[in-house]
Formats: C-alpha cells, sequence, structure tokens
C-alpha cells in the first residue's frame, strides 16, 4: 500500500476518475436535453442544467466530507444512520411534498430533497454491519430472517409514498446475500416465480399448469425411489398451481392500472404508442434516429422538440443515443460496465467482511440501475421512473449516488486499517 498523501493519497483513482467522466458527461447530455437558446449559459440556475452545475459542486463537497471523517464513524454508527434515513422516509409520507401523486420530497425553498435516495447507502451500510459479525451464519434462519428485514423495511416504506420504482431497487441486494454464502435455490425459485408470473399472463393457465404437470410426473418417475423427492416434487407443483391462478388477482388488484398496462405493452399484449407506450416509442426513435456516430451534440431533434418525456432525468439515455449515436451508447455502456467491474474487483481485495460486503452492495444498487433505466429506454423492461447513475438530472439521486460509491472508496483507502 502506498504511503498516505492527504485523504486522497490511498483512494483509488480509477474509481475516482470514472465517476468524473460519468458526471460531466451527464451534465453534457442534460443541457443538450433541455437546452433553452434564451439562457445558453450552462450555468444558468433559472434552468435544470444550471441547478445539476450546483448539485455537483456541492456533490464534490459531499465527497470529500464522506473522505475527511474517520471510517471508525462508519463502522461504529451503520444502525443510527439507517433509523434516521427510515424515520425521514415515514416523515416525508407525512408532511412532504406531493407530486404526480407521489409524496416523495422534501421541498425546501426552491430545491426538492428525496430521503428515498439515501436510503440505499444507508440500506447498505447496515446490512454490511449485520454480516460482517463475528457470529452471523448466512445458512441460519436467524441471519436469512434479519438480512431480509434490514433489505426489506426501507422499501415498504417507500412504497407508501407510494414509489414502487425506488422499492424495487432494493430487491439487488439479494445477489449480496447469495455472494455471503446464500444457497443459489433461493435465487433460482425467485427467477421461477418471476418467470410464472409473465407466462401466466400471456399463456392459458390450464395449458401451463399442464406443461408443469408433464415435467413433475417426469420427475416422479425419475425419483420414485425417493418418497421425499416426490413429496417435495407434488408441493412445489401445488405451489405453483396456486400462483398461476393468483396472478389474475395480484394483477388486477395490487398494481395500479399504469403499471399494469406498462407491463402490457412490454409482453406485447396490449399496444398504446399515444398512451401509456407513448414514452418508450418516442425514445426508440430517438436512440435509432442517432445512428452509428450520432446526429451531433444539440443537433438531436426528437431532443430540441421535446418528443420524449423526462429526457433529462429517466429517459436521459434517449439524448445520448439520439446526439452521439451507436459509438456514444457504446462509451456509455463501456464506462458502466468498467466502473462496476472495477467495484467487484477492489471488492474482492477487502481484508475485512464489512468492506467486501458493503463493496457487494454498492455494485449491486449501480448495476439494478444501469440495467434497467436502459433497459426502460430501449423497450426491454417495464417503465419504472428510475435515474441512470450520475448522468441523470437530479440533486438527491447524484448527492446519494456520489455518498454510496464514496464511502467504498473512503473504505478502501484504510483497507489495511479495518480489521473484520
Amino acid at each position: 500500500m502506498r504511503p498516505n498523501r492527504g485523504i486522497f493519497g490511498n483512494a483509488d483513482w480509477i474509481m475516482i476518475w470514472l465517476y468524473l467522466v460519468l458526471v460531466f458527461f451527464g451534465w453534457m447530455n442534460i443541457y443538450a436535453a433541455v437546452y433553452n437558446e434564451d439562457h445558453g449559459s450552462i450555468f444558468d440556475i433559472s434552468q435544470n442544467y444550471g441547478k445539476q452545475a450546483l448539485w455537483i459542486v456541492t456533490g464534490f463537497i459531499l465527497a470529500l466530507t464522506v473522505m475527511l471523517i474517520d471510517f471508525r464513524f462508519y463502522l461504529t454508527f451503520p444502525y443510527l444512520v439507517y433509523g434516521i434515513v427510515c424515520l425521514l422516509l415515514i416523515a416525508v409520507v407525512i408532511f412532504g411534498k406531493e407530486i404526480a401523486g407521489s409524496k416523495s420530497w422534501f421541498e425546501i425553498g426552491p430545491f426538492r430533497l428525496q430521503p428515498s435516495e439515501f436510503a440505499k447507502f444507508a440500506t447498505c451500510l447496515a446490512l454490511a454491519k449485520y454480516l460482517s459479525g463475528l457470529r452471523v451464519k448466512i445458512e441460519e434462519n436467524r441471519t436469512k430472517i434479519t438480512s431480509s428485514a434490514i433489505i426489506a423495511i426501507p422499501p415498504l416504506l417507500i412504497l407508501l409514498q407510494p414509489d414502487a420504482g425506488s422499492a424495487l431497487i432494493y430487491s439487488s441486494l439479494l445477489l449480496v446475500l447469495y455472494r455471503e454464502g446464500l444457497s443459489s435455490r433461493y435465487l433460482w425459485t425467485g427467477v421461477f416465480i418471476i418467470m410464472l408470473f409473465l407466462l401466466a399472463l400471456l399463456f392459458n393457465k390450464f395449458i401451463l399448469i399442464g406443461v408443469l404437470g408433464f415435467f413433475a410426473l417426469s420427475g416422479i418417475f425419475f425419483f420414485r425411489r425417493s418418497r421425499q423427492s416426490v413429496v417435495v416434487i407434488l408441493l412445489a407443483l401445488a405451489i405453483s398451481s396456486g400462483l398461476i391462478y393468483s396472478v389474475d388477482y395480484a394483477f388486477n388488484n395490487i398494481l395500479e392500472p399504469h403499471q399494469r398496462s406498462r407491463i402490457n405493452v412490454l409482453l406485447g399484449t396490449e399496444r398504446d404508442i399515444k398512451g401509456v407506450g407513448y414514452n418508450v416509442n418516442q425514445s426508440l426513435i430517438a436512440i435509432g434516429s442517432g445512428g452509428f456516430t450520432g446526429k451531433g451534440f444539440l443537433q438531436g431533434t426528437q431532443t430540441k422538440y421535446d418528443f420524449v418525456p423526462e429526457q433529462s432525468t429517466d429517459f436521459i439515455f434517449c439524448t445520448i443515443g439520439e446526439e452521439w449515436g451507436f459509438l456514444g451508447s457504446l462509451l456509455t455502456i463501456g464506462l458502466f460496465v468498467a466502473l462496476l467491474a472495477r467495484i467487484i474487483f477492489i471488492a474482492e481485495r477487502q481484508r475485512s467482511k464489512f468492506s467486501r460486503i458493503y463493496g457487494y452492495c454498492v455494485a449491486s444498487v449501480l448495476f439494478f440501475h444501469f440495467a434497467v433505466n436502459m433497459g426502460m429506454t430501449m423497450g426491454l423492461a417495464p417503465v419504472i421512473g428510475i435515474p441512470l447513475p450520475f448522468i441523470s438530472y437530479g440533486g438527491s439521486s447524484l448527492w446519494g449516488f456520489t455518498i454510496l460509491l464514496f464511502l467504498f472508496i473512503k473504505f478502501d483507502s484504510v483497507r489495511l486499517e479495518i480489521l473484520r
């Protein structure tokens, strides 16, 4: 390890440079997405790009603050930070400002603060703190229940706002449990349930159960000498059949109408390019029109004439696709892949279990945002309204992701001092 040369002396500069490139590239595309000829200065705070400049500067101050604070504070008080953020999530439901039917923001003068963006790093800290305990064994039921509770409480509070998109992000933390030794059968069970849900929306339920029955009978014949295996197969068939017939109730009574429509559009059972499918359709037109090299900076017609709603936030990637083309899109994807790969590499070199688990939490959250945001702009995932990390417009999201990443950079910079 290199000798310490200040607070950034031992920091991983590859991660820092990737962060800086993504942030400034995002700022340029926010400028392009909402460019106003009457307010041409990129520092004009009456426009979103001017406000983003403030968020970036304050984000740098937050990053510096994270690096200045002694690492023992983060190791000692994760549960306190987690508790405070949970209280903020409750408070925003009571005192927050309602926007588009969701109470997700505190309004402070001309600015808004979204507590759910800070709940991500707080949950990651709390989960890392718990799982790194000396007596914690991932295979024990107590550990599974407690870990699940730590992960589940914030999204349950976020659903009260309601904000289903932000709540779904926490499901990515289950990958961390898998990395720490949780049996893969839990992961595959979750994948099977999701596939069963989608298939039940697409195909006749009686036929679907018949197919499952065929595989069940095949399994029974193969394991006929093992009574326990036969019982498990029959129980799985019964539960699967119940799930298939409960899909319609869950789909029609739990999901909101716009959520049902978005899933139907994604699955191709509904076509509504002037309604719920409008955003995705216009996004695909914008990305496709960019061609190989793009139309050029500030030259995107889909972007310039506001054909794509939320093009500086949730749909910022379509601005990149239109103005920078395939090459710009590939560069953006490459930067994210490089950052994720670097985080995983750095996580694996940690001496402490706490730092490694936190690193994988960071990678999981960023991967979910990256994959789902790009997927929804290209019609490969339902539109759930989550930002593209470091690139989408928004102070709360930029601050939240900055703290999330720089906490890990901090832990790595003092990895020889963290003993467990």
